[in-house]
């Protein structure tokens, strides 16, 4: 698959201009689909030095690019308005930024042929289910706490 990654609230918190701090497992999760031969593209509102820098970025962990801002390494200027990918990873997406872990399993389920959207869903509601249970175990300590 070709797959268009945002930077800037995608793999970095959202600072622009200035360089966010890393999103826990963004490289990681891009750096193993890269291993399973999809063709990632950076795809960013940065240009000219401020790309170069998210470029230098991700290249200083081992990611490198198939293209930025492009289709193909080759491509140059006019810049495409669209791009001719599989998929988008963007922060911007409807409902936010998922969890890295639950964009791996949404990538893994699109190359299979199956909805990465109902894998979104599906995996964000377990993890809301996680969550929930996890705030029952601190409410009842409290509880417990509480009748003491």
């Amino acid at each position: 698959m070709i797959i268009a990654i945002d930077f800037d609230g995608t793999i970095v918190e959202h600072k622009y201009p200035q360089m966010g701090r890393p999103i826990p497992f963004a490289i990681e999760t891009l750096l193993q689909l890269q291993k399973e031969n999809h063709k990632l593209i950076l795809w960013t509102v940065r240009e000219d030095e401020l790309l170069q820098e998210a470029i230098d970025y991700c290249a200083e962990r081992g990611l490198i690019f198939y293209a930025n801002n492009a289709n193909y390494p080759e491509e140059t200027a006019p810049k495409p308005r669209k791009l001719g990918v599989d998929m988008f990873i963007d922060d911007r997406n409807l409902g936010g930024l998922p969890d890295w872990g639950v964009i791996y399993k949404a990538v893994q389920a699109t190359a299979r042929g199956e909805s990465s959207f109902q894998v979104i869903m599906s995996a964000q509601e377990t993890q809301q289910e996680r969550n929930k249970r996890k705030k029952n175990i601190f409410l009842r300590i409290g509880e417990a706490l509480d009748a003491r």
